[in-house]
């Protein structure tokens, strides 16, 4: 019989296997359509073995969410303490973004469609990791930019959704694996925001 700490490891690993062959179903056929059945299939286990570890389908949702979030959000803050102050932090943020969205496409797109299916206690724990990785990526570009090109708090906050635009409606069109790798797609997204970014601080172009 093996120890507790081995039964708790083994339990973990099967709850990842499990919820990481759900984001793939939830990603092929939407929350709403999937079903137990189709999760229990994709593991290759019982629909009886599934609920020895999850309650319901919208508990499975939550951990590939809440999962998500957390690997989103590991590390960044540090990270980014180390990089040189400046726009090199904002590459690297968009360069994290979409390497994250290419290792985790399911459960990544899963966050995009399904997430508003969340119950409000369920959804609320979403959220509030969401703002926390708003309120490092938007005080990272008034970081970088208030001084050098008079961002303010409130316009930095809007940027910071603007780029979460262009990084996030990838997942409508975008495939790791096609001709534009990550890097490249990186890049691409990088270059249109700065440039942008340069236009709209010129004074002759303030509305």
């Amino acid at each position: 019989m093996g120890t507790p700490q081995l039964t708790i490891e083994k339990g973990q690993q099967k709850m990842k296997q499990i919820s990481k062959a759900a984001a793939r179903v939830f990603n092929k056929i939407g929350y709403l359509e999937a079903n137990l059945d189709d999760i229990a299939a994709a593991v290759k286990m019982s629909k009886g073995g599934i609920y020895h570890y999850f309650s319901s389908k919208e508990e499975i949702l939550f951990v590939v969410l809440d999962n998500y979030m957390d690997i989103v959000l590991e590390g960044l803050e540090s990270q980014l303490k180390v990089l040189p102050v400046g726009r090199p932090k904002i590459e690297f943020i968009i360069k994290r973004h979409i390497a994250l969205y290419a290792h985790h496409k399911a459960e990544s797109k899963t966050l995009l469609d399904d997430s508003n299916c969340l119950s409000a206690k369920y959804r609320k724990r979403i959220a509030s990791k969401e703002r926390e990785y708003l309120k490092l990526v938007g005080n990272t570009i008034s970081e970088c930019m208030r001084e050098e090109d008079g961002i303010q708090r409130e316009e930095a906050t809007a940027l910071a959704f603007l780029l979460f635009g262009m990084c996030n409606w990838c997942y409508k069109w975008y495939d790791p694996k096609g001709s534009i790798d990550p890097n490249a797609l990186s890049r691409m997204i990088w270059t249109v925001f700065m440039k942008g970014i340069s236009e709209y601080c010129g004074p002759k172009n303030r509305l």
